[in-house]
């Protein structure tokens, strides 16, 4: 490979939406997948399918294992190639740990320009490699076309003991909700392409989405978590209303919701993102505001890249759980709590 000068490519000027802010929003998907065949009544086998909101497909083996299957990929949201890499690779790696699994190997999913220097994606193929390798995968091979925006992502297989699968809807009344990381990626992101926040947030939000969920994701095991999901592009609103799924309700404690200090700033002189708006369209109708704060929401609808795990488990085990996940370099924070169905899916206190 030649030499290129890696500070003067500018990745994220190739696409018109960058990273989890480029997902279709959930009315379209529920819409599109609304009476296709349920996986689940074809199989016995295929014990998570698309009939729930689930982070991946898990197909049991036999009794003592399952497949995780899933598969993510984006458009760059930062700059620089090899980053790049590191951060769609954390994302996709991530439905893994969500489901409570273990990363065995991962496939490349690549489309990248006819004309654009192939040192670019050499660059990106080896953050991919490196966060694979992190996450104590395999990574076994590929597949690319040409097209003019450049993306990248992996399909991914983990495994899982089929009594131990944890599933995104299945929180209970009196569950504690942690965070594992802080709100606000795309919105720093965001203004970062438009020179409106520090070096030192985007460099904050860099960290964050390349930051694997296994971490933590390991030390979850050791509790009886009863449900759990990673924040991605629905933001963290969204995903708990899909954690609820219309048998329970939440109260979010606002003054505990974590988030990159600049977002708050950038979100109040309205350096948002369209696909926070796409969330809020979608989510707000299930969403009771008992606070006035247009910031804090905007953070809280904001998609999120490679972002941090939803937790939901007894009250009596959440704090202990809380100290070793604040071991961790990036920090998590309880946020809320499930209670009894009102006439809100969530309560904003």
């Amino acid at each position: 490979m030649k030499d290129i000068d890696i500070k003067n490519i500018k990745l994220t000027s190739y696409a018109k939406t960058s990273g989890w802010a480029a997902k279709v929003g959930p009315d379209i998907l529920d819409e599109v997948l609304s009476g296709l065949d349920n996986s689940t009544s074809i199989s016995e086998d295929l014990i998570v399918g698309i009939e729930t909101s689930d982070d991946a497909a898990v197909y049991k083996i036999n009794n003592e294992l399952a497949l995780i299957e899933t598969l993510d990929f984006f458009t760059p949201i930062v700059d620089d190639p090899y980053t790049f890499g590191k951060i769609a690779a954390a994302n996709s790696l991530s439905d893994v740990y969500a489901m409570g699994g273990e990363v065995i190997s991962a496939l490349n999913i690549v489309a990248f320009p006819e004309n654009m220097d192939l040192e670019i994606l050499h660059q990106i193929l080896k953050g991919g490699a490196e966060k694979v390798h992190e996450a104590g995968g395999v990574l076994a091979g590929g597949h690319s076309i040409h097209d003019a925006t450049p993306k990248y992502g992996l399909s991914v297989t983990g495994i899982v003991h089929p009594d131990k699968i944890l599933q995104n809807n299945n929180c209970k009344v009196g569950d504690l909700l942690i965070v594992t990381k802080p709100l606000g990626v795309s919105i720093i992101n965001t203004a970062h392409m438009v020179k409106e926040c520090s070096e030192e947030a985007f460099a904050q939000s860099v960290k964050q989405m390349t930051t694997l969920n296994k971490y933590s994701a390991q030390m979850m095991k050791d509790f009886n978590v009863n449900s759990c999901t990673d924040i991605t592009g629905f933001g963290f609103l969204g995903h708990l209303v899909e954690m609820l799924d219309g048998k329970h309700s939440a109260e979010v404690y606002s003054k505990d919701i974590p988030y990159i200090e600049e977002a708050y700033k950038c979100a109040n002189e309205f350096v948002i993102t369209a696909g926070g708006q796409l969330n809020r369209t979608f989510v707000e109708p299930n969403v009771e505001y008992q606070i006035k704060d247009f910031a804090l929401e905007e953070i809280m609808y904001d998609p999120q890249t490679s972002g941090g795990l939803l937790i939901s488990l007894p009250e009596s085990e959440a704090y202990e759980l809380l100290e070793k996940l604040n071991t961790l370099e990036v920090k998590s924070a309880i946020v809320g709590k499930v209670i009894e169905k009102q006439e809100k899916a969530v309560i904003i206190k």
